[in-house]
């Protein structure tokens, strides 16, 4: 393996002790800020969107994503949620409001895939991806500069995207191709520093290509515009070869998760699933632990972006 410095971004053992996107030139919003915005969209959300209300259901995902957050460099606590929708996809807001659709979890094979799906997108809100995207819009104009600082902004004038049955703003629907190969490379270590084998995630990469081709309908339009390309397979494979030590052994399936799916087809009026694929090297998932939350603050809010898509 090669050398890593000691609490840069590469290094898996600096996990939640790294400052990753926090204030300054590249981000001018503070977490209180952040999480302003996601609360809002999180209650249009709320109110708008068909939930998967099955205790068994919905614990077993919280499990696993808080097990993602606390060994990932988010600070804020995360509250999560699953989508009852055939979509394949799944979004994190700033501030740790999370959704999965329930589509996602009966597309995925093994519970590693959910895993890397789940910490990618735990990945954008630990780097502050919406924010510093924002910081990026506003770097082109800097006129708008004491605007943005003393005047909240609302939805209004922002296309809007119909997913799962819930309208969002477009605006944040994409990141820049930056962000989105930096929450890949993030979301591999979290899911790595939580037990899960990262490999899954490429595997989810080409499952995603191949639906796209023969499902096209489950698969939430803004992938077209982060397509899992076999450059960005072979990107992340490099990553996790050269970066990651290996381990004795990994997780990558439960029995936990084929029952939640066959939970899921049952609630859903859906064929019941068959065998599902095989193990290897499976472990017992870790407990999961809450995040730690962090302290907020009253900073005037920006326009309003909206949930992104996973990509």
């Amino acid at each position: 393996m090669p050398h890593v410095k000691p609490g840069s971004l590469n290094d898996v053992n600096a996990i939640g002790n790294r400052k990753v996107g926090t204030r300054g030139l590249g981000n001018w919003y503070s977490t209180g800020t952040e999480i302003s915005w996601g609360n809002q969209v999180a209650q249009q959300i709320l109110r708008s969107a068909r939930l998967v209300n099955d205790p068994v259901v919905s614990e077993y995902v919280n499990r696993i994503g808080q097990n993602i957050v606390r060994n990932s460099d988010a600070k804020v606590p995360f509250t999560i949620k699953v989508i009852d929708t055939d979509e394949v996809n799944a979004f994190a807001l700033p501030g740790g409001y999370f959704f999965v659709n329930s589509g996602l979890i009966l597309e995925a094979d093994n519970e590693a895939e959910l895993a890397g799906v789940m910490a990618h997108e735990i990945a954008h809100v630990a780097a502050h991806h919406q924010a510093r995207e924002m910081t990026r819009m506003h770097y082109a104009d800097l006129g708008m500069v004491p605007l943005v600082m003393a005047t909240g902004y609302s939805l209004a004038g922002y296309g809007i995207y119909e997913a799962s049955a819930v309208a969002v703003p477009l605006g944040m629907l994409q990141f820049q191709r930056d962000f989105e190969e930096q929450a890949d490379w993030l979301g591999i270590q979290y899911m790595y520093k939580a037990g899960y084998d990262p490999t899954q995630l490429t595997q989810f990469f080409i499952k995603i290509e191949a639906l796209q081709k023969t499902k096209p309908h489950l698969i939430a339009k803004t992938f077209s515009t982060h397509p899992q390309t076999p450059e960005r397979v072979k990107r992340t494979e490099k990553e996790i070869a050269t970066i990651l030590p290996p381990l004795p052994q990994y997780v990558v399936d439960t029995s936990e998760f084929h029952a939640v799916q066959q939970r899921l087809r049952r609630i859903e009026n859906r064929r019941p699933v068959s065998s599902g694929p095989t193990m290897r090297r499976v472990t017992e998932a870790p407990p999961a632990a809450p995040a730690t939350p962090s302290s907020s603050d009253d900073d005037a809010r920006p326009k309003l972006q909206a949930p992104h898509l996973l990509p």
